[in-house]
């Protein structure tokens, strides 16, 4: 292989690795260990972050096998309908990134392996199925990142904490929100390649209104987690108000813009609750495991999210027609 031709194909797998999206899933599993324990040491915090990414970016792998008759009608540039990464390549690449993320899991508590089974096997089946079943393919979704929450949980204790319970929810909240946003840009192509997501059932101002809801309750309950953590109080509030804004900032491109939205408006609003997250997913850091930290995590994670939403999302996720 040439080095041109090797360079194209490694930017062809760091796309399907869609960078902006890849930090958020990890800070969530950190946040789930921090909250659950008072000490940490570096090999935990290390599986925490690390096992949830790896598993992330095997999902997409997997989920750009599952969809690339889809790809081909809606976002043919994408690397593999143009050619960049053959399908049994992606499809190896997730099968392997998956049994890492395994193994690496299992090593610190066997007990992992219901989280794992059940996070794999609900991401195989969003994209294989329940993608096309309206919500409840958000729901699912949005589970995968509350499941996240919980597999930090166990990197610390040997069963999931009943306390830490509203926090997987405010994430499964908060992700169904923004994958029903995320869909909203997608309405023409997913008609065409008869995915009915809830975006093409029901329309763009109920899937809004839908999202707004989840994302509210996703953000009452995170302030209702002032009663259950026990440190950087105000840094927690602090961090939850800058992510409501941003937050408020993104349904406000949608509301805004009404019958006149369009699937870059969509994508607008989507890169702004990206960015959200990470805010929010360092909220719950800072109590577990000090502000300055949180703080150091969350600043280089959150430009390069930025830097690479500018340069590299657009081309990724909308039809080369939009």
């Amino acid at each position: 292989m040439s080095g041109r031709r090797l360079g194209r194909t490694l930017v062809a797998h760091v796309r399907t690795w869609r960078p902006y999206t890849l930090w958020y899933v990890g800070l969530v599993g950190l946040a789930g260990l921090t909250l659950a324990a008072g000490r940490h040491d570096l090999l935990r915090l290390a599986v925490a972050w690390a096992v949830p990414t790896l598993i992330w970016v095997a999902a997409h792998y997997v989920g750009d096998f599952l969809d690339r008759d889809l790809d081909a009608i809606s976002k043919p540039q994408r690397p593999i309908p143009s050619g960049q990464i053959r399908p049994a390549t992606a499809l190896g690449c997730g099968v392997v990134l998956a049994a890492g993320a395994c193994a690496a899991a299992l090593a610190v508590n066997w007990r992992t392996v219901f989280v794992l089974i059940g996070g794999i096997a609900a991401a195989v089946a969003y994209n294989g199925f329940f993608k096309t079943r309206g919500l409840w393919g958000n729901l699912v979704r949005g589970a995968l990142t509350g499941a996240a929450f919980v597999f930090g949980e166990l990197m610390a204790t040997t069963h999931p904490l009943l306390k830490l319970l509203p926090f997987s929810l405010v994430f499964w909240a908060h992700d169904t929100s923004s994958n029903l946003v995320g869909t909203m840009r997608d309405v023409a192509g997913d008609r065409e390649g008869g995915y009915a997501t809830f975006a093409v059932r029901h329309g763009i101002t109920t899937t809004a209104r839908t999202a707004a809801g989840l994302y509210t309750l996703a953000v009452s309950i995170a302030v209702a987690g002032l009663f259950i953590v026990q440190r950087a109080r105000v840094a927690y509030l602090v961090m939850l108000l800058i992510a409501a804004g941003l937050g408020f900032c993104a349904f406000r491109m949608l509301f805004i813009s009404r019958r006149a939205l369009t699937a870059r408006i969509a994508l607008r609003s989507h890169e702004v609750l990206v960015a959200e997250r990470l805010v929010l997913a360092a909220a719950l850091l800072a109590p577990g495991l000090g502000v300055p930290a949180a703080v150091g995590i969350l600043i280089p994670m959150l430009a390069v999210t930025l830097i690479t939403q500018h340069t590299m999302r657009s081309r990724h996720e909308l039809s080369p027609e939009t």
